[in-house]
């Protein structure tokens, strides 16, 4: 069985904030620097999600709403595809339409 790694390396300032964030895989040969990271995992036993957010300092606010709306995108397919639940994610899309026009990160052509 061929197994995988998937390493995040965090910079912190004094204040313990990421200046930096880099993440590197074993199926890589690149180490790509990112400014947010967002991990979520589901613990069966005690049945919550465990999650992880981190940002640089650096950040910004325009990137994080295009981050959270592609992200929300992604969730919405996933869901979909895991529970053929089609109506349910069909909402969350319709979240994602309403958080664009709130956060105004699509362009009207």
């Amino acid at each position: 069985m061929k197994k995988s790694r998937l390493e995040f390396d965090i910079e912190l300032d004094v204040n313990q904030v990421p200046e930096k964030i880099t993440m590197d895989s074993s199926d890589s040969q690149a180490e790509l620097e990112i400014k947010s990271l967002m991990v979520s995992a589901w613990d069966s036993k005690k049945r919550e999600s465990l999650t992880v957010d981190l940002w640089t300092k650096d950040m910004m606010i325009n990137d994080m709403y295009i981050m959270y709306h592609q992200t929300l995108h992604s969730m919405a397919s996933s869901l979909e595809r895991s529970t053929g639940h089609n109506k349910l994610a069909d909402a969350l899309r319709d979240y994602c339409d309403f958080f664009a026009e709130q956060t105004n990160i699509l362009s009207k052509d």
